[in-house]
């Protein structure tokens, strides 16, 4: 499992595959494990092809929902005065990004996250650049809370994805998926306070270049 892990990672960064790519690498590098392990057979091979199927139609028509929901609420223009408001407050730059998280995180509670982004970039970045906030810090700052908005109910991607399992029920995906807000929370606290830990290797990387 961890040769697989790092196969998918290595593929990235020696760039054989693209991060959307290297989910086709982690497929294959799993079918292979399975061969080698002595479980891959017909029976388990069709039965895994159909749950994947399953599982990417529901996705599918979860995408399709998100859409729909998300073009609605562009018509509506509310996510961009939402984000105007906040920068009509001339806030410091700690108090823009505590702002900006709880202002994705009731966001993600009705969109998908790259609805979020898309709706609210154009407002948001340069009232980001204008408080002197790094770029590339702003822009994983951005994963982060992206990453908050799925596992926000009752819109949270990732908990649609995880009740689509027969065995979990609403509730229990939201249980579930509490820690890993707050260890996403906690991350954002973290790179606030230490900033180099999201710059420090792309200016090194830069510095090189």
């Amino acid at each position: 499992m961890v040769l697989l892990i790092a196969g998918v990672i290595a593929s990235i960064y020696l760039g054989i595959a693209s991060p959307t790519d290297a989910a086709a690498v982690g497929v294959l590098l799993s079918l292979a494990l399975s061969w080698l392990s002595g479980t891959l057979t017909r029976a388990s091979f069709v039965e895994s092809l159909m749950g994947a199927t399953r599982t990417s139609c529901m996705i599918a028509f979860i995408l399709a929902g998100a859409a729909f929901l998300s073009v609605a609420m562009g018509f509506t223009g509310i996510p961009r005065r939402l984000a105007e408001g906040i920068s009509a407050l001339e806030l410091s730059p700690h108090m823009l990004i505590v702002a900006l998280t709880v202002f994705f995180v009731v966001l993600g509670c009705f969109l998908d996250g790259i609805s979020v982004v898309v709706l609210t970039t154009s407002v948001i970045l340069p009232m980001v650049e204008a408080a002197g906030i790094d770029r590339i810090w702003f822009g994983i700052y951005i994963v982060l809370v992206v990453e908050m908005a799925q596992i926000t109910p009752p819109v949270g991607f990732n908990l649609f994805v995880l009740q689509g399992s027969p065995a979990t029920t609403s509730s229990a995906s939201r249980r579930a998926a509490a820690p890993f807000f707050v260890i996403l929370l906690l991350a954002v606290v973290l790179i606030v306070l230490f900033p180099e830990i999201a710059t420090w290797l792309p200016a090194r990387m830069a510095a090189a270049a």
